[in-house]
């Protein structure tokens, strides 16, 4: 799951939106760094990840890309299901736009910046006014995002070739998406997750 997902999760699970974020940002225990429910939501993120990466469904998918990108898999993967949430977000959530659910989720997470590390403010000063949230449906834009974070990371370059395996597989894809999103929604709804 990237941000997207992470933070639709929380929402549905009344988890903190600021720590479901800003989990990939902070290493090791961070009780006593951050509020508790903040910590709540960091271990949640942390959860979901390891939930995500070991469901069949997206063994499956990492399983269908070539040798070439299969070790840079899990992270497109995680960007491809922002893409689809994204696209499918009036199906999957009819009563709120994704444009409206972008808007709440930067009203709660901004006025904690201050508070967090600097490499997640500087994600926040292009996440919100540029709108991934909302772009993330549109699949040139996933592209971008995985060509720029190969730009950013010299050791994950083959992040930028991986688009081609999402173009290839891209029904596979969606089809896992449907069969596994929906239940991590429940589980989020039950607090389960």
């Amino acid at each position: 799951m990237n941000f997207l997902a992470h933070l639709h999760l929380a929402q549905l699970a009344e988890s903190s939106l600021l720590g479901n974020l800003l989990a990939d940002f902070v290493r090791g225990n961070p009780t006593g760094t951050y509020d508790p429910t903040v910590v709540a939501g960091i271990m949640m993120h942390r959860r979901v990840d390891v939930l995500t990466d070991t469901l069949p469904e997206v063994k499956a998918c990492r399983d269908a890309f070539s040798a070439e990108f299969r070790r840079v898999a899990p992270i497109t993967l995680d960007v491809v299901w922002d893409h689809f949430l994204a696209r499918h977000w009036q199906q999957l959530e009819p009563t709120c736009s994704l444009q409206n659910f972008t808007q709440q989720a930067q009203s709660l997470i901004e006025p904690h910046l201050l508070l967090t590390p600097p490499r997640f403010q500087n994600l926040n000063s292009y996440l919100w006014p540029e709108r991934w949230l909302e772009r993330y449906a549109e699949l040139p834009f996933i592209a971008e995002v995985l060509q720029g974070m190969a730009s950013r990371r010299p050791r994950l370059a083959a992040l930028a070739g991986s688009f081609s395996e999402v173009e290839r597989h891209y029904q596979q894809l969606e089809t896992h998406f449907w069969q596994f999103y929906p239940r991590m929604m429940q589980q989020a709804k039950n607090k389960t997750l």
